[in-house]
């Protein structure tokens, strides 16, 4: 069969209703969800996470290391908290069919997760926001709040995300943004790759040398972090530390799909199966609009939280975080992420500092940016 001639996904559209029926849930304390990939801030679930944005910070991953730190434990790194929320992490009601597509997250962090804390969460839908868009035309920003608690019922954080839901058809048809780049093969020289390795071996993790709010200045940039060349390999093994939205097997899957009709789509094989494998299929990542087989949003934000992390050193503590997602990275994309202190300030007693950061590919595109507030420790 010619490719021309190839079956095609027809996808369920926005409608009235569904957008009404979607409306009426803002503000709704969401009672019955799917279970997070993770209850329990086990050494094991915390280093698995790290591992799969490619933080090897002892601090959440060596119990030796840890325990001569001012925890005296393993720490949960902050992004660590996606892998206990499917909400915070994408998975979104109504519009059944709808493609979704995680677009960001503001995050405030209020006190660290420790070794074997259990994680309680709740949630609701904030609010629904019409765009109009080059790449799906007609689309709706759907804002979640989540917030997390500990087994003691202290508030640990905070976070706003949100979905762009788009009509696959449309973006198919449309591909505006990713005419150029579906399907694109560039091999990378041996030149490139080792400028990109030469970024990887001068990566510092601070770790137990503090950095001092003094010793920060208005300006200083952070040193660059490189995350890539990206592979489908990659992608995954960011799900085995994130858990995935909808990866099932066998009668999990067979169970979900009945439950949720419109969630399966059906492959080569007839068989449906989930909208997440736009992130290792590559044929189906065409069919719904997207340049290829691309990166998950979640990771894209851990990155951003990672570059901070290994900056602060032990005795900071992340904040905020705030990230807004501009584009996929495919398979084959390589991402600098650099990083500038915009604002140093005190607030409760707490000492400070704001940075500005950019997640960029190696064509110059910008692929990420958001800002970080990082309390650092004093001198005085």
């Amino acid at each position: 069969m010619a490719e021309a001639d190839a079956p095609k996904n027809k996808f369920p559209k926005i409608t009235e209703q569904g957008l009404d029926d979607l409306r009426a849930r803002i503000g709704v304390k969401i009672e019955n969800t799917v279970e997070p990939w993770n209850y329990e801030a086990s050494r094991d679930a915390i280093r698995h996470y790290a591992h799969g944005i490619g933080d090897d910070n002892p601090l959440w991953c060596d119990p030796e290391y840890a325990k001569n730190t001012k925890y005296g434990t393993i720490v949960a790194l902050p992004s660590f908290l996606f892998s206990t929320s499917r909400i915070v992490s994408g998975y979104c009601g109504g519009l059944a069919g709808v493609h979704a597509m995680w677009a960001g997250a503001d995050w405030t962090w209020h006190q660290p997760v420790l070794r074997n804390d259990t994680i309680r969460t709740e949630a609701y839908l904030k609010d629904l926001v019409e765009h109009q868009t080059k790449f799906a035309g007609r689309s709706f920003q759907q804002i979640y709040h989540v917030d997390f608690y500990n087994q003691n019922g202290d508030h640990l954080a905070g976070a706003d995300s949100w979905v762009f839901r788009t009509d696959r058809d449309e973006a198919r048809e449309r591909g505006t943004k990713y005419t150029e780049a579906r399907g694109r093969v560039e091999p990378f020289t041996q030149e490139q790759l080792d400028e990109f390795y030469d970024i990887y071996d001068r990566e510092e993790i601070r770790g137990a040398t503090p950095r001092y709010f003094e010793d920060v200045n208005v300006g200083d940039k952070l040193p660059p972090m490189m995350k890539g060349p990206m592979t489908v390999t990659g992608f995954i093994a960011y799900a085995q530390g994130w858990g995935g939205l909808y990866i099932r097997a066998n009668r999990l899957a067979y169970k979900m799909q009945k439950a949720h009709p419109g969630l399966g789509i059906r492959n080569r094989f007839n068989v449906p199966d989930c909208p997440e494998r736009v992130h290792w299929d590559e044929e189906f990542a065409l069919e719904v609009g997207a340049p290829g087989a691309y990166d998950y949003g979640p990771e894209r934000t851990s990155w951003l939280t990672h570059h901070i992390t290994d900056w602060i050193g032990d005795d900071g503590f992340l904040h905020k975080s705030s990230c807004q997602i501009r584009r996929h990275n495919p398979d084959g994309d390589a991402i600098v992420i650099t990083g500038e202190v915009i604002r140093k300030f005190e607030e409760n007693g707490k000492k400070y500092v704001e940075i500005e950061q950019k997640a960029t590919t190696h064509r110059n595109e910008l692929s990420a940016f958001g800002t970080a507030v990082a309390e650092l420790p004093s001198k005085g």
